[in-house]
């Protein structure tokens, strides 16, 4: 039997803009039809919401790793819901648990995602960031770190890294 393809979505929460949130369902219904598991910190807003709900609502598998000790607080579309009690410390459950990361929207905890991400020499896609915010990760993440502006661009990328990497 093979395992599932796990991609990590990271993303602001409470700070989300509508826009962010209406990209992260997209992108969570285009990594559903890839047959590809959506992994997030699996909170009930922002982008965490967001992409678990556009992946469950194209039959998608979704995990959401969550900061405190119950599930009180997670998103109703995280199929399988992961309580640490860890607070922030579970991002690195996050990045470690996913194959690629993408990286949608910006804020203090998402950075810290990304660094650690970068630690753990994981592949990170930066999806319609600013131009700052993709400068510096890219500057400090070198090869590892590909930045893109449409959602295609993004599935695109997983397929040849998981591919390329023989994931399945």
């Amino acid at each position: 039997m093979f395992s599932k393809v796990i991609i990590g979505v990271l993303g602001p929460g409470e700070n989300a803009t509508p826009e962010e949130n209406e990209l992260a369902y997209d992108l969570g219904a285009a990594i559903a039809k890839q047959g590809w598991v959506v992994l997030t910190g699996g909170r009930e807003f922002g982008v965490m919401n967001a992409v678990l709900k556009g992946a469950a609502d194209n039959k998608g598998l979704t995990v959401g790793v969550l900061p405190g000790e119950s599930t009180v607080g997670a998103s109703r579309y995280a199929q399988i819901k992961i309580v640490t009690g860890m607070g922030s410390a579970r991002n690195n459950i996050n990045v470690l648990s996913s194959h690629v990361l993408v990286v949608l929207g910006m804020a203090a905890g998402t950075a810290s995602e990304v660094s650690l991400a970068l630690r753990a020499n994981k592949k990170v896609i930066l999806l319609a960031q600013d131009e700052l915010s993709t400068m510096f990760f890219k500057k400090i993440g070198t090869y590892r770190v590909v930045a893109v502006n449409s959602i295609q661009d993004t599935i695109n990328l997983i397929k040849d890294y998981v591919d390329l990497n023989q994931i399945s």
